[in-house]
Order: C-alpha cells, then structure tokens, then sequence
C-alpha cells in the first residue's frame, strides 16, 4: 500500500522519508483531514498513543496553505492563562524537537531573540502595565517594563518616540514549515529515541480531499474522499481556515472567520540587526522581526474584514506600501525610523499571504463536535505554530479519557477549548 517515500526538506542527510499512500488505506484507527502544521502535529500525537493514523490532505504537500504564510513566532505573553499554557507546552516540545520526534539532529531554526512591544501614548503605557501585572498571576515573571531609555539602550534603532516598552527574552521564532515537518516525520517514521513503546506509524493521502462523511445513527463512521472511503471511529478537522465547511460536511455548524493576513518579505535590509527581537508598534500592531539578510515584515489590521476560505490568497501591495511608506501612520519608519530609509533606497520586497481562522473569542476550539467520533483542532487564530503540540496532546487526551499533561499543562477534565463554551468577543489581540 505504501509504495513511495517523500523526501524531507530539512535537514538534507536526514535518512527519514514521510509515508505517501499510493492508494487510501480502508481503514484506521483516527483520520486527520488537513496536513498542516496543527494536522500534523495531531498526527504525531495520535501516533504515540499507539492509533493507525492516517492524514488527508487536498494539496500534493503537508504544510503549503497557511502555515507557510505565517510569521514563524512564539511568545508566552498572553493575556489568559490558559493560552499560556498551550504554548508553553509547545515551546517544550520545540526545545526538544529532535527526541520529541525521533529525528536526531532534526533543525527547526529556533531562536531566542525576545519580543519587544512600544508604547507611544499614556494609554498604551498603562495597558502595557496592567498586562505584565496580568502575566505575573500566571507565573510569567521574567516580562520587563523598560523605559524609553532603557529601551533604546538595549535597542538603538527604536524610535526616540517611544516612550516604554514591555520585552521578554525568552520569546522568540523558528522556522514553521520545518516544524510541521518534523511533526509529519516523526508521525510517518513511528519509531525514535523517546517515540513511546507501541507507536505507530501515520500514513499521508496527500491530494486526496476530504468530500463528506459515513454517519451511522449518532456517530461517525467513514470519511468520504476523493479517492474513496476509509472507515473510521475516530475523525479530527484540522483544516485550518476551511474548518467550518468541512464540518458542514458533518451537519455541524462552527463560527470561524477566515480572515487574510499578509508578510511583506524584504530579502535584504542591511539596517537589520540578525539578533534584533520580534518589534511591534502596540498601538498599530506593525511588527517586523530578522528573516534573511533582511526581515519580515507585518500588521494584524484590525479592521480587515473575514471572508470564504481560499485555496490561493492574492497578496495586495497597498499592504506593503501601508508598511514601508514613511508618510502611512502604519508605517514601520514611526518604530524604527531606518525603515524609512528602506523605503527611499527602494529594498525589493514580495508578499506571502494566508488566512487566519478566527474564533469569536480568539481562543481555540480543541475537542468533540457532533456526532460521535468527530473532533476539531483549530480556531487557533494566528497562534497554531506556536500551539499545535500543546493543543495536540490535549486533544488526543479527550478523545482517549486520558491525563497526560506535563507540570502545569492544561488537563483534559478543564477542557477550556471546548467548542460549546461560553464565547464573549474578546478584545483585539495585537498578534
């Protein structure tokens, strides 16, 4: 059944190869429809509680819509301590990558370089205290309050407007493909130096879609694809911004709003310090961080309005120009002002673009839904590289009745993510 290998991107002499599936497997102990980072990483989860795996994906590669159109981030200054402690998980695992996996010498390009969010206005200074003060209830001691000065010192290029600053150092970033990768390897090999006893090994249908779903009385029992039907107790919905319409597919209705989000990408910025941190404007939420020789640069508009999940996302380049442009009061020159001379020199630049699949809270769902046997793991809105192992582990702890959370993990008998929860809107989050 398994007649082809795929070849990893990274690292060039790794000897694991991802298991393609010439032809569907008819059955399975868990289906994940979606290969993107958050699908892969269920994959490996799932692999290691011993379940034969297999992952649909519509596109002939994992991790090619979204995830690489993200920014490649993590940061545990969250405003809720729940999200804390899904990323924090994560962070474990990236610290850890190559024996979490079974890849050794496996590389995700993991840097810890800190976030650094200005503040221009008394307003922004005073949110910025109460969000620390927030942090330190959650055990998040290690955020900084810098003055403007303390700032610039540290940081030279920041702007002379900026007044204050809240910076951690243990944040950071990392390469987000290579990461849904290593969670696809180790998910396709089933073996490694710390792979649990009883692994099994995940199978990939790539280009294979997912059309509906074999329902029998009040539970699923068969995903319908493309390329046929593989039988099923268990389904998980990782599809990322597609995730309500493949849950139509199941008669269940989720509120996910697909919403675009663009990187203007600048290859090569010599103003650009490579140790610099993640550095974002906390009243316009423009942030720029090292990528290349150059950077990536961003804004999480909040008045961008959500739309139909897309296959392909056109990139605008009135975006870039908002960015670069120093008279934009988006412009990244109000931050730190060699933008500006980015902008007259002319730097060449192209754009990435994807969807965030935004929840009405901004909080993921991670849980069952509808008939028995179905769960979703998505809404992460703009967080899921960062949260995909910590929300992946959770996940496969409701569906197996189990209690696997690390030290100050989220517990499956909490379930805060769970679909059906109470869902305020909550305030814009800068990223």
């Amino acid at each position: 059944m398994i007649d082809r290998m795929a070849a990893t991107p990274s690292p060039a002499s790794s000897p694991f190869r991802l298991r393609v599936a010439e032809r569907i497997p008819p059955t399975a102990d868990l289906v994940v429809v979606g290969g993107g980072v958050v699908g892969c990483a269920t994959a490996l989860a799932a692999t290691g509680a011993g379940l034969r795996t297999v992952v649909l994906d519509a596109r002939p590669r994992p991790a090619t819509l979204t995830t690489p159109a993200a920014t490649g981030a993590f940061r545990l200054q969250f405003d809720n301590a729940e999200e804390l402690a899904l990323v924090r998980e994560g962070i474990d695992f990236m610290d850890d990558v190559a024996a979490r996996t079974g890849l050794p010498g496996y590389d995700i390009d993991l840097v810890r370089r800190g976030y650094l969010f200005c503040a221009f206005e008394e307003a922004s200074i005073a949110r910025q205290r109460s969000i620390v003060e927030l942090q330190r209830t959650f055990g998040l001691d290690d955020v900084e309050i810098l003055s403007g000065d303390e700032t610039r010192a540290r940081f030279p290029y920041v702007s002379p407007d900026v007044r204050q600053s809240r910076f951690r150092h243990g944040d950071g970033t990392l390469d987000q493909v290579r990461l849904a990768w290593a969670y696809a390897l180790g998910a396709s090999n089933g073996q490694g130096v710390e792979r649990p006893a009883g692994s099994a090994a995940a199978t990939f249908a790539l280009g294979t879609r997912a059309t509906g779903f074999r329902i029998g009385g009040d539970r699923v029992e068969a995903v319908e694809t493309t390329a046929g039907e593989i039988a099923a107790p268990l389904v998980v919905l990782a599809t990322g911004p597609f995730l309500a319409a493949t849950a139509a597919l199941a008669g269940v209705s989720l509120d996910i709003r697909p919403t675009r989000r663009q990187k203007v990408v600048l290859p090569e910025v010599p103003e650009v310090p490579s140790d610099a941190p993640m550095t974002i404007d906390e009243e316009n939420a423009t942030h720029w961080r090292p990528a290349l020789r150059g950077a990536f640069l961003l804004c999480t508009e909040p008045g961008t309005t959500a739309g139909e999940p897309a296959w392909e996302v056109p990139g605008s380049p009135d975006f870039a120009f908002r960015l670069l442009d120093p008279a934009s009061p988006l412009s990244a020159a109000r931050l730190c002002p060699f933008w500006a001379d980015s902008w007259e020199r002319g730097d060449r630049w192209y754009l990435q673009a994807g969807q965030y699949e935004y929840t009405p809270d901004r909080r993921p769902y991670i849980g069952r839904v509808g008939p028995d046997g179905l769960a979703v793991n998505g809404g992460y809105s703009g967080h899921g590289v960062m949260s995909s192992a910590g929300g992946s582990r959770l996940l496969l702890d409701l569906l197996l009745g189990r209690d696997t959370a690390p030290p100050g993990g989220l517990r499956a008998a909490d379930d805060p993510f769970r679909v059906d929860r109470p869902m305020p809107e909550r305030e814009f989050d800068l990223l």
